[in-house]
């Protein structure tokens, strides 16, 4: 029997995770993970939600590195839903906390945190089928225009974890700000995850290989895990293959590491690997 999508990240991403914590102490785990880095919390109005933001922002006029999580405590099992997406581990957040840069922005997933502007609870399809959905990347581009007049901004790096990668390419579309594009553990074809697990289609999102060609001239560079069962490189290469094997992506695979484990701990090194486009 076909299961949701997000069931597979998200019980690979709880092994060990201590998914029973309360809302309260995965907020204070975060809080500490970031305030270690300098970096403050700040949540953003932007459309129907209130988006969770860490941010350190020491030179203005300057290049902002921004962070987008991946979906998190989404699913309890492979049947059950999460009450609450919001992740006891944030890797994404540990990978903003590692990176030295004077401007370092992350943003975590709607419903995660706070996350909701609507009356009452903030709906599950956002960390279900409609994770991508258009209202939300509408909210992540509003909240960079946001951040850009405020910080004037001259431009993004954008790095995604996991699901978080999808934002990513699909507001990078959208955007002629964008200098680079770092994706990690990133699901950037809906449709070939889909195929890869046989699993239900991610239906209420946009799919992010639609943005492929779109942001095929802005360099990249998609680290994917050596032992990476959930997202591993035949992503990748779908990805390279919708971009028309564009000289600006590339991909570099880290032996050992899986889907959430590896990453945090050597991301410093990993920012100094060259995001470019190859001469043609």
């Amino acid at each position: 029997m076909k299961k949701f999508a997000l069931a597979l990240l998200s019980m690979t991403l709880l092994s060990g995770c201590g998914a029973s914590s309360s809302i309260s102490s995965r907020h204070d785990t975060a809080t500490e993970i970031a305030g270690a880095a300098g970096m403050s919390e700040q949540v953003m109005k932007a459309g129907l939600f209130n988006l969770t933001t860490w941010q350190r922002v020491q030179q203005q006029g300057a290049v902002a590195d921004v962070y987008i999580e991946g979906d998190g405590l989404a699913w309890l099992d492979k049947h059950r839903k999460s009450l609450n997406p919001t992740p006891p581990d944030p890797l994404a957040l540990h990978l903003a906390a590692a990176d030295k840069s004077p401007n370092v922005i992350y943003f975590a997933r709607p419903c995660q945190y706070t996350g909701w502007n609507g009356e009452g609870s903030c709906p599950s399809l956002y960390w279900t089928t409609g994770m991508a959905a258009p209202e939300v990347l509408a909210a992540y581009d509003q909240a960079l225009n946001e951040l850009k007049a405020r910080y004037q901004l001259t431009g993004f790096n954008l790095i995604g974890y996991s699901g978080g990668a999808a934002i990513a390419v699909l507001v990078a579309a959208k955007r002629p700000d964008v200098l680079s594009i770092r994706t990690v553990a990133g699901n950037t074809d809906y449709a070939a995850f889909s195929a890869l697990h046989d699993v239900t289609p991610i239906k209420d999102s946009v799919d992010p290989v639609a943005a492929a060609a779109a942001v095929a001239n802005i360099p990249q560079l998609h680290f994917v895990g050596g032992e990476d069962k959930v997202v591993p490189f035949d992503i990748f290469e779908a990805w390279k293959q919708a971009s028309g094997n564009s000289a600006c992506v590339h991909s570099t695979v880290i032996p050992g590491n899986t889907h959430s484990q590896g990453w945090s701990e050597n991301w410093a090194s990993y920012l100094g690997v060259p995001v470019f486009c190859a001469p043609q």
